[in-house]
Order: C-alpha cells, then sequence, then structure tokens
C-alpha cells in the first residue's frame, strides 16, 4: 500500500480531518518525497488527546488507506471558555445573510454585505471596478470583508479567485478563499446554485468556503 501523499493533495487530507467534529481546524506538513511529517490539529475539548490522535489516524488510513505515525500527530485543544457551560454541543457559527447591496457610480461599483455571526452583525464593504467580473469580485471581497470584522486578529483571507459557470442546466457560484492563521495557509473552495441572484449565490459560495472554520476564528 502507498504510505506517501503523492497521490493526493495536502489539502483533500486538511478538509477531511476537518469534517470530524471535534476538530476546527489542520494543518498538514509533508516531506518533499511525499511522506507526512508532521499534522496539527486545533480541536474543541470534547475528547481527549489521546482519542483524538486515534481519530486523526483511523480517518487517513480510512479516507486514503495511509498508516501515519501517532508520534507525528499534534493536538491543540482550546479552553473551556470556548464551551457551552450547559454542556451541549456548540452553537452553529455558519453565517447568515441579512443583506446585499451594490450601487454603481461612474465606473465604479460598491457592495455591502450584512452578515449575521452567531449574535454578531458585520458589514463588509468592498470597491472597485464595474465591469461583470469586476462587480462578482466585490461581492466576495465585502463578504470576506465582513468575516474579518468577526474574525480575530490572526486570520485573515484573500479572495483568490470567483466565478459563475454554467453546469449542465444549473448555474454556479465558485469561489476560492485563501485562509492565512498561526497554523499557516489553507485554500478552500466554495460553490452554490444561482437560485435567487448572482450576488446571493457568490455570497453563499464565498461562505461555503470557510463556513467550517468560523467556528474558530474569535475564540474570546
Amino acid at each position: 500500500m502507498d504510505q506517501s501523499i503523492s497521490h493526493v493533495r495536502i489539502e483533500e487530507i486538511e478538509d477531511t480531518l476537518c469534517q470530524v467534529a471535534e476538530i476546527k481546524a489542520v494543518r498538514v506538513v509533508a516531506s518533499p518525497e511525499g511522506h507526512i511529517l508532521e499534522v496539527h490539529v486545533l480541536a474543541l475539548p470534547t475528547k481527549s488527546p489521546k482519542q483524538l490522535v486515534r481519530d486523526v489516524e483511523s480517518t487517513i488510513m480510512a479516507r486514503f488507506g495511509i498508516s501515519i505515525d501517532h508520534k507525528k500527530i499534534s493536538i491543540a485543544q482550546l479552553g473551556q471558555e470556548v464551551m457551552p457551560s450547559n454542556g451541549s454541543k456548540p452553537k452553529d457559527d455558519r453565517a447568515k445573510i441579512i443583506s446585499i447591496h451594490a450601487a454603481v457610480s461612474g465606473v465604479h461599483s460598491t457592495v455591502t454585505v450584512h452578515l449575521e455571526l452567531g449574535d454578531v452583525e458585520c458589514v463588509g464593504e468592498a470597491t472597485g471596478p464595474a465591469s461583470q467580473t469586476g462587480r462578482q469580485r466585490l461581492v466576495a471581497l465585502a463578504t470576506l470583508n465582513a468575516i474579518e470584522q468577526y474574525a480575530d486578529d490572526t486570520n485573515s483571507f484573500a479572495l483568490e479567485d470567483v466565478t459563475v459557470t454554467q453546469l449542465g442546466r444549473e448555474r454556479v457560484a465558485v469561489a476560492c478563499v485563501a485562509h492565512v492563521s498561526p497554523l499557516g495557509e489553507q485554500t478552500f473552495a466554495g460553490s452554490a446554485l444561482v437560485k435567487q441572484s448572482e450576488k446571493d449565490s457568490i455570497v453563499r459560495a464565498t461562505l461555503d468556503a470557510i463556513n467550517r472554520r468560523l467556528g474558530v476564528l474569535k475564540t474570546t
């Protein structure tokens, strides 16, 4: 069995591990030959570090057929203060769209995106060229601007690209976002069917790329 990661992308492993309930962020370090050297995990304190290590080992083996030495896995757990006092599961931190507004003045366009994140409302704004491609980017940039107001100073986002494309009979918005944190840089993609408006779908695609990371962006 191939024990290197040459047949998969590091991002695939990181994204798969982030789907484990307790895990909030992952950074995988590999050698030039494609062997896993380190796996750094940031997790909620609902399981013991030993159990989380076993979960990481099992997930990588089951999904990719790669065996990893448990000594290469490091676990950092968030403080108990981020957990609900009644012992219930953390609430859903996914962002909700309140409003999206776009205005064109001459050759420039300004987009304002109003989001609700938990009990916090954030407004993001972006201004730039009023071209069709430019307006699509502005919607995604305003969305990320709103998210950065919610996040702490150790997290930052960059829009790699955004587009609306035709897939079969459906139009789909796709966004690619880079997330920079103390764990390093990770790139994620999100998508959303165009059902209401193109702007709405671009916001949803941008959020889809980062929704699973929102719970760890603000821990104070």
